[in-house]
């Protein structure tokens, strides 16, 4: 139950700061893509402020024994660049310009564009069930 509760907080407090930072709205992440026409830093700040929070928790984490809310950490190893992750990096943008949502986001627009939000859900459920059909 405890690590429900952890999960469904820190759940809730992302999709709190995408609704507060605007990034559940397509036309802003296209805006920021369009980088030669109407461009719009918003993403930008809101990905140096994650870069940041990030950079502090590396620092808080590198000084503990273990986390604070599990036994041992459980932190992923280094990998080379690869196709595999060039392509699925390639891949991730052309979805996220072309919907202008990626994952978070768009199950957070669940709640406010439950439609268009759910057509790009229901299709990312189905790209991830036919990965692991072909991995």
């Amino acid at each position: 139950m405890r690590d429900f509760t952890i999960t469904l907080v820190a759940g809730t407090l992302f999709g709190g700061g995408l609704a507060v930072s605007g990034m559940m709205d397509p036309s802003r992440v296209r805006g920021f893509l369009d980088v030669f026409g109407a461009w719009d830093p918003t993403l930008a700040f809101v990905m140096g402020g994650a870069v940041l929070v990030m950079a502090i928790a590396w620092l808080i984490q590198r000084g503990l024994t273990q986390p604070v809310f599990a036994h041992e950490f459980n932190l992923p190893g280094t990998q080379s660049i690869d196709a595999k992750l060039i392509g699925g990096a390639i891949l991730f943008g052309i979805g996220w310009g072309l919907a202008g949502l990626c994952p978070g986001p768009a199950i957070s627009a669940l709640i406010v564009a439950p439609i268009s939000a759910g057509i790009f859900v229901i299709s990312m459920a189905a790209g991830m069930v036919l990965h692991r059909f072909n991995a």
